[in-house]
């Protein structure tokens, strides 16, 4: 009896040894900060920039910052001062992006593990899935650390939108309302966003806006060498079926009827990729390119009569603000926009492009009104871009929006120290 208390004695403090070692942390110095991400840069899309942005701001605030992600096949990371970032391969989709259930678990399965070494952070931040949010509430518990969760948007309310069966609907939206309740804090990327994800049970909610790297994307620089000599329309970026982008092409055999040398130019990848080269239909005015860095995308958007973006709405998506209209305007370029949201109003009353609803004929008359604005004299075209940049430069700098995020998560650092 008293050898079966010794081991039970021995078990539970190896299990308790066990447990401290998962939670011991360095005392003093930089709090230390982990994200984990399935994207991020050089990815060209919004989320990897969106988390190399939080990542420098987090650094730059004297944080010690690990990224725990997956990087594309043939791309570098870059290397920014304070930031370690470490990438594990991941199943991709045949467009080479991490969408698919199949392809979440691949990442989030080895998370698990990746995020139970080394030394206990202060703080794990956590990009969607909700299943990465999942991981990451178990490895916090685990480590007696605090969690955030970026919320770009609410996953189960859009995988009900595009019709997913009713029990998938049910489990993600248990899992993401597991993932927000935990959360010490949530960062919503816009009003509408933020009101959903409390009535899901998330407890602190802040809202930090989209922005884009006014470094990277600037209306001075090189043009693509491959950008078309004729005038064209770019859609730089992830396409999928709520952003319907197939309208471009259809609004683009309208345009044809005045201006047939006008050219659609699709940059990047997504679900949708195949369904618009068989609208395209081999039309070579309508081009297709891979996905490049954001550094590379910039190049295509100071080239481009305007940049095409668009919401098919009624799918969940209606309250969005694209990162791709900021892309643009960064670089100078106008945006022609199409489908519901904020985008619809900022636009014209800012005269930064031009905006319709999500229907064929009114997309065409925009796109032939940028390209009637592009005529315009060299003063006359210069002031315009000199406009945009200033906008976005005011309201959706990445800069000033991600240093208000890092300073509410370091807030939350300081308490596990």
């Amino acid at each position: 009896m008293n050898r079966r208390l010794l081991a039970l004695a021995a078990a539970g403090a190896g299990t308790a040894l066990a447990a401290a070692a998962l939670r011991a942390r360095p005392r003093g110095g930089h709090p230390r900060v982990v994200l984990a991400t399935r994207l991020y840069a050089p990815e060209p899309a919004a989320a990897a920039l969106r988390l190399r942005g939080l990542a420098r701001a987090l650094a730059a605030a004297g944080a010690q910052v690990t990224v725990l992600t997956s990087t594309p096949p043939g791309m570098d990371t870059p290397a920014d001062p304070g930031v370690t970032v470490r990438s594990a391969p991941a199943l991709r989709d045949k467009s080479g992006y991490i969408r698919g259930y199949a392809q979440y678990l691949s990442f989030d399965i080895p998370l698990a593990a990746r995020l139970l070494a080394g030394p206990a952070p202060n703080l794990i931040v956590a990009e969607p899935p909700p299943t990465t949010g999942a991981v990451v509430r178990v490895a916090a518990a685990l480590r007696g650390a605090p969690y955030a969760y970026y919320a770009a948007d609410v996953w189960s309310d859009a995988a009900a939108s595009t019709g997913a069966p009713g029990w998938v609907v049910g489990a993600l939206r248990c899992v993401e309302g597991l993932v927000l309740r935990g959360a010490r804090t949530v960062l919503a990327v816009n009003d509408g966003v933020a009101e959903r994800v409390r009535e899901l049970g998330a407890r602190a909610v802040t809202v930090v806006p989209n922005g884009i790297d006014t470094d990277v994307f600037t209306p001075a620089g090189p043009r693509a060498a491959d950008a078309p000599a004729a005038p064209y329309f770019l859609y730089a970026g992830t396409a999928s079926e709520w952003q319907g982008a197939g309208v471009f092409i259809e609004a683009l055999r309208l345009v044809h009827r005045e201006e047939p040398e006008a050219r659609l130019v699709f940059l990047g990848q997504g679900s949708d990729w195949q369904v618009l080269k068989d609208l395209a239909g081999g039309d070579a005015r309508v081009e297709f390119h891979d996905l490049v860095p954001a550094a590379q995308a910039a190049t295509w958007q100071r080239g481009a009569v305007a940049s095409v973006v668009s919401i098919r709405p009624g799918l969940g998506y209606d309250f969005a603000y694209p990162t791709k209209i900021f892309a643009a305007l960064a670089c100078g370029t106008p945006v022609v926009y199409a489908g519901p949201g904020p985008a619809r109003t900022d636009l014209p009353a800012n005269a930064l492009g031009w905006a319709s609803d999500y229907d064929v004929e009114q997309v065409a008359g925009a796109m032939l009104a940028a390209l009637e604005a592009a005529r315009a004299g060299d003063s006359q075209r210069a002031e315009a871009v000199q406009r945009r940049r200033e906008w976005v430069m005011r309201h959706r700098s990445m800069l000033a929006a991600l240093r208000d995020a890092a300073e509410v998560l370091l807030a939350e650092a300081s308490v596990a120290d």
